[in-house]
């Protein structure tokens, strides 16, 4: 891995240079940025897959790709090509040692990378081996997947040249002693050959270059670039006039831009660009990238943008600022432009750039943020005036601060421009931006009597104090303060209607409804939600709530069980959330499915989705929150290295959200503890959230079953009834079904009772909650043991140990099998397939699923859809699959897959 230009080709091209003398056979290909489109391109053109082959396997290869063969209706073309391929391989490597070198990894399209890590599991059995090199940006998931797929393999991270190599270069290539000014020039390459080369190039067309009689090689002063950009700016004097125009603008949109765009910035229409720009992808100094062009490098872009006067640049920034938003593009896009323009506090911030802030902010903010914490800051300072669009600018930088995650800045802005403003609505978007500040620092009690005030303030008009109820009502149910959250939410939505403020009413409802669901009361919260999300449907501005609604939507359904509506709504919100491009709510849907897959045993989709967005773009508390859920999955999978990582990278997002408990993290701290056999601060992390307010118990009631089980164990039997006790209460008319699963199953550890126990299994299973059925049916097997019951302990045992292995929970099943193993029970005979190591047996249920919809002929995408996993999972599967069966095409699974449910029949 290493830049581009750092040599990763030639150092390769060094290694297999004499491989053939040794009887090996290279066969070479390389990733095109433009080819991603085209499946498997990288590797057909490295196994050389030509339009005549008299190799059987390659005249096949190429009669399907000029669709000569028929591969049937509804087949995925790509993965039948894929397997010829892998066989092509095999073939290969079965005739002669084989080298497969794979340039540019990055830019290889997604088959080839799935067929690339199958080849790398390959590899070893045959007389293969694998070389790809790839470039650090752009990072890519399924790079990162392969990567510790082939974890075993040797990794080389290329750095630049050492001076001394870097001055030996730039010897040979000027063909003397060069002098210490050209070797200082030298320097800003970094140590990258290529562009050292590009150096000394440009400086030879240019006479720059001296040979002394003493063979020494000097940098005259005549016409000389002062840097390494200008160097390079030299070779673009061969392009026209019109197209070095049309690139000299360009470089002020950036290393990529929209043709559109460019357009606006010129004046000029499209169609007037097309002869200059393909002139320019022609010379090399462009690329195409999906819609748009970029610069083929970002020192090309550099060359032309230093090239002009500072004073130039910042005029025509502002002016392509304008230009941009008078053509309508998107608010960042104009904001970035207009950034340039104002790069010091002593630029000027016109008032035409002031208005369209006023205008733009809140799109600005929703799009990028961090973008309008700069721009707000320069025009904030420029308008110092105490004039109202001064304090409105203070108000939106307020609020970029927060969702950029400087909640202290946010809180001290807001609370300064609240000072000197009496203007109704900003004053209710300042204390927005305050109290959300004071709820995500655990400080919301502060917030109630702040907000108390401004109600006292603002008694004219309803619809602020509508908003402003919202607010208050959402403070409370932050404190637990359930009862009273429902209340002042019922007085808001009462105001929101007279008025017919949509954002009121949504809010509201949505507060609604989650007072109804920690209520118990689920039917009535779903209804709630419905009328939400119908309020909320056809109104853009309202897109945001809109995806909380359905987030927080799914995760009511998936308490009630009906986890297929609950992944279809969290799907439906996750659409939106990147339709919309809402990194938040994007964390927080993936937040969401992590937690539901969990809960379902679908552990590995769990994992990935918590991973799915990265941890410093999500709320602090939904990132600590998927890193608890790693954690707990690795402890009971008795990974409790990795368990160790995920508890040390959620301390941070946990400290930032103050004393509020994240139930996953308590639970997680809590199996650590026990790991450490140090029960007594189990049980304690447990119980850390617990207090005698009913309400904030039903925040924190799943640890309730985890905190029964420690404390049973630990023979504090006052702690567990009175613990079982509050589950009993909590099951009391309960809509949620898992609540009644509780009280069976904390009912049942406090009164040893393996009849209560078997019928929370049930429960348990029958809501498809598989850890905690075996939890429970663990927990019946030592209740018969100690009643005597034998068969009946040895019954539940191996129900137990049959659902730990279907979860990969090693830490579960050694756990038990070492409790009941001085009782002289062991693997019953219904467990044994589970340690099957190949053939259909060794499957596991999302394996044989998968399978079937292999035979049935579905694409890797197709099944991803259908069973709501990645596609990377998906190919993992398929991985799986073909080792356990020992074979190597999807053809292969279709065809054992049909035998086997023949020989059924």
């Amino acid at each position: 891995m290493g830049e581009p230009g750092i040599g990763k080709s030639a150092l390769v091209r060094a290694a297999v240079a004499k491989a053939t003398d040794l009887g090996c056979q290279v066969f070479w290909g390389a990733g095109d940025e433009l080819g991603q489109a085209l499946p498997l391109l990288p590797l057909l053109n490295a196994l050389r897959v030509r339009e005549t082959d008299a190799v059987a396997r390659r005249s096949t290869i190429v009669r399907m790709l000029r669709g000569e063969l028929n591969v049937g209706p509804g087949v995925d073309v790509a993965a039948v090509l894929a397997e010829q391929l892998l066989a092509l391989v095999t073939e290969e490597s079965a005739a002669h040692p084989t080298i497969l070198v794979l340039d540019d990894l990055q830019w290889a399209d997604y088959a080839t990378i799935a067929l690339w890590e199958r080849l790398a599991h390959l590899a070893p059995q045959v007389a293969l081996m694998l070389v790809g090199t790839m470039r650090p940006v752009p990072r890519r998931d399924e790079l990162l997947a392969l990567r510790r797929a082939v974890a075993d393999s040797v990794h080389l991270q290329l750095g630049g040249l050492a001076d001394a190599d870097a001055a030996e270069l730039v010897a040979a290539l000027v063909g003397g002693n060069p002098d210490d000014k050209l070797l200082r020039l030298a320097d800003g390459a970094a140590g990258n050959p290529l562009y050292i080369t590009e150096l000394v190039a440009a400086l030879a067309r240019g006479s720059c270059l001296n040979v002394t009689d003493a063979g020494a090689v000097e940098l005259t002063s005549r016409s000389a670039p002062a840097s390494l950009p200008a160097a390079i700016a030299d070779r673009l004097d061969f392009v026209s006039g019109p197209a070095r125009e049309a690139i000299r603008a360009a470089a002020l949109l950036g290393v990529e831009f929209a043709v559109a765009d460019l357009a606006a910035v010129l004046g000029r229409r499209v169609a007037d660009l097309v002869s200059a720009l393909e002139e320019a992808r022609v010379a090399g100094i462009l690329a195409e990238s999906g819609t748009d062009l970029r610069f083929r490098h970002p020192l090309i872009r550099a060359a032309l943008y230093e090239e002009m006067p500072p004073s130039l640049r910042i005029a025509w920034h502002r002016d392509a600022g304008r230009a941009l938003a008078a053509a309508g593009a998107p608010a960042y896009r104009v904001a970035r432009q207009l950034l340039w323009s104002v790069g010091s506090p002593d630029d000027p911030v016109d008032d035409w750039m002031l208005s369209w802030l006023v205008e733009a902010s809140e799109l600005l903010i929703g799009r990028a943020p961090q973008v309008a914490v700069d721009l707000l800051r320069r025009a904030v300072a420029r308008r110092a005036d105490h004039s109202q669009q001064h304090y409105f600018l203070v108000g939106r930088l307020a609020d970029a601060l927060y969702r950029v995650g400087d909640v202290p800045e946010a809180e001290r802005v807001a609370r300064r421009a609240l000072a000197h403003t009496d203007d109704p609505d900003l004053v209710v978007d300042l204390h927005w931006t305050i109290a959300q500040s004071l709820m995500r620092s655990g400080r919301s009690t502060e917030a109630i009597p702040m907000l108390n005030c401004a109600l006292d303030l603002i008694r004219t008009s309803r619809r602020h104090r509508a908003r402003l109820l919202v607010l208050t009502a959402r403070v409370h149910s932050n404190l637990g303060e359930v009862e009273k959250a429902g209340r002042v939410a019922a007085d808001a939505l009462e105001a929101a209607s007279l008025e017919v403020d949509n954002w009121a009413m949504a809010w509201a409802l949505h507060v609604l409804a989650i007072v109804s669901g920690v209520q118990g009361k689920a039917i009535e919260a779903l209804v709630k939600f419905d009328r939400a999300l119908a309020v909320t449907e056809t109104d853009a501005a309202l897109t945001d709530l809109h995806i909380l609604l359905q987030v927080n939507q799914a995760v009511m359904l998936s308490e009630l069980d009906r986890y297929d509506e609950a992944f279809a709504a969290a799907r439906q919100a996750q659409q939106l959330a990147d339709q919309a491009g809402t990194v938040t709510r994007q964390g927080q849907v993936h937040g969401a499915l992590a937690n539901m897959y969990f809960e379902t045993g679908r552990w590995d989709d769990a994992l990935v989705e918590a991973k799915a967005v990265h941890e410093d773009l999500k709320e602090p508390a939904c990132a600590c929150c998927d890193q608890a859920i790693a954690a707990v999955i690795c402890f009971h999978r008795g990974e409790v290295d990795a368990a160790r990582d995920h508890l040390a990278a959620a301390a941070p997002y946990a400290d930032r959200i103050g004393n509020r408990v994240v139930p996953p993290l308590s639970l997680a701290r809590s199996l650590y503890s026990e790991h450490l056999n140090a029960l007594p601060d189990a049980l304690a992390e447990l119980t850390a959230g617990f207090a005698s307010n009913a309400e904030e118990l039903e925040q924190v009631e799943d640890l309730l079953p985890d905190a029964v089980r420690v404390a049973t164990a630990l023979g504090d039997v006052g702690t567990a009834e009175g613990l079982a006790g509050r589950v009993e209460a909590l099951a009391t008319e309960s809509e949620f079904p898992r609540r009644r699963a509780n009280a069976l199953l904390c009912r049942g550890l406090v009164d040893q009772d393996a009849v209560q126990l078997l019928s929370a299994a049930d429960r348990y299973a029958a809501a498809s909650r598989p850890l905690l059925s075996a939890q429970a049916l663990e927990a019946a097997a030592g209740s018969f043991v100690n009643a005597g019951d034998r068969e009946g302990a040895r019954a539940a045992f191996t129900r137990a140990l049959e659902l730990y292995g279907s979860l990969g929970a090693a830490m579960d099943a050694a756990r038990l099998q070492a409790r009941f193993r001085t009782y002289g029970i062991r693997r019953g005979p219904q467990a044994k397939h589970r340690h099957v190591r190949s053939g259909w047996e060794s499957l596991t249920a999302t394996e044989t699923k998968i399978a079937a919809l292999v035979e049935n002929g579905l694409s890797n995408p197709d099944i991803a859809a259908k069973l709501f996993l990645s596609r990377r999972t998906v190919a993992t599967h398929v991985s799986h699959i073909l080792k356990k069966l020992n074979v190597q095409s999807r053809t292969d699974i279709a065809r054992e897959a049909a035998l086997r449910t023949i020989g059924r029949k």
